[in-house]
């Protein structure tokens, strides 16, 4: 679902700005949730002072993910951020030792390397294009804190994933995000509004899959994923975007897939599969054997 995000991103780029493309799913998707976030909200018996927690992953996780992401990408080159999207797994390693106490052990490792290999091979044409000269140097220093900014949020969500439903946790995420957004979007993109009646089908059908899958299935799939899993072993999934990424956009936008990137993506797929279910019955194995 995440990985159909830069399909959809091509669909309505013609009509709609990159914080309108943000911001009116994640809009629909909160409008969508709120009914079910508040009755869970007053069920579990949290007071306002609860939620305060995601003004911090919002305002230091999602924000710049987002914000940053985006003028990276207008400083710099498609091929640097795609490249540097790669750090996200360690990067997301680090703050969960740090914050979570977890520990990479060598099934970890062995899949980190195996994963790191499949990715390289689906982005050969981005490594050739690859260019870190002096003139994309902010834009590469935005897109690397956008990918910080990512790397806390995921760890930090997992830290107080216990307390929260998963429509929780996306729902007040969603609320900080769609407060911060704002702003930019009627100072940079208020036109956008105008030609809304003149949107495409093309553009409406982007609009319509970011929504549902991109910001709303995937997400509670994903804070489910967290709930079950360590951190480690999620940011791992990411590498699996480009796995999936690369056959939709051959499907929807008629784009080449070569042999190298249908390698790679296997070896992701495999990395992706050792650390969710080997290491994951490992650990549980090792949790139960502690508990007894």
């Amino acid at each position: 679902m995440w990985s159909l995000q830069f399909t959809c991103i091509k669909l309505t780029q013609d009509q709609v700005g990159p914080y309108f493309t943000v911001w009116a799913p994640m809009l629909l998707a909160t409008l969508f949730l709120a009914p079910f976030a508040l009755r869970e909200f007053n069920k579990g018996g949290k007071k306002f002072k609860d939620i305060l927690v995601f003004v911090q992953l919002a305002l230091l996780g999602v924000f710049p993910a987002q914000v940053l992401m985006t003028w990276g990408t207008q400083y710099s080159l498609a091929s640097n951020a795609a490249i540097l999207t790669l750090c996200l797994p360690v990067i997301t390693a680090i703050f969960a030792f740090l914050l979570l106490k977890e520990k990479m052990n060598r099934i970890r490792w062995i899949s980190f390397f195996i994963a790191i290999i499949g990715v390289i091979l689906c982005s050969t044409g981005d490594i050739k294009q690859l260019n870190f000269g002096s003139k994309y140097a902010v834009g590469n220093i935005m897109i690397f804190l956008a990918i910080v900014g990512n790397a806390y949020y995921n760890t930090g969500i997992k830290k107080i994933a216990e307390r929260y439903t998963e429509i929780e946790l996306v729902f007040f995420t969603y609320i900080v995000m769609v407060i911060l957004l704002t702003p930019l979007v009627l100072f940079y993109e208020k036109d956008v509004f105008a030609r809304i009646p003149s949107f495409t089908t093309q553009t409406w059908i982007g609009m319509s899959l970011l929504t549902l899958f991109h910001n709303f299935l995937s997400m509670i799939l994903f804070f489910k994923a967290l709930k079950m899993l360590d951190a480690m072993q999620v940011a791992l999934s990411n590498y699996l975007i480009a796995f999936f990424g690369l056959p939709i956009a051959a499907i929807w936008l008629s784009e080449s897939l070569n042999i190298m990137a249908i390698a790679g993506g296997i070896l992701v797929l495999i990395s992706t599969l050792i650390i969710t279910i080997v290491d994951y019955r490992m650990t549980r194995k090792a949790k139960t054997e502690t508990t007894g």
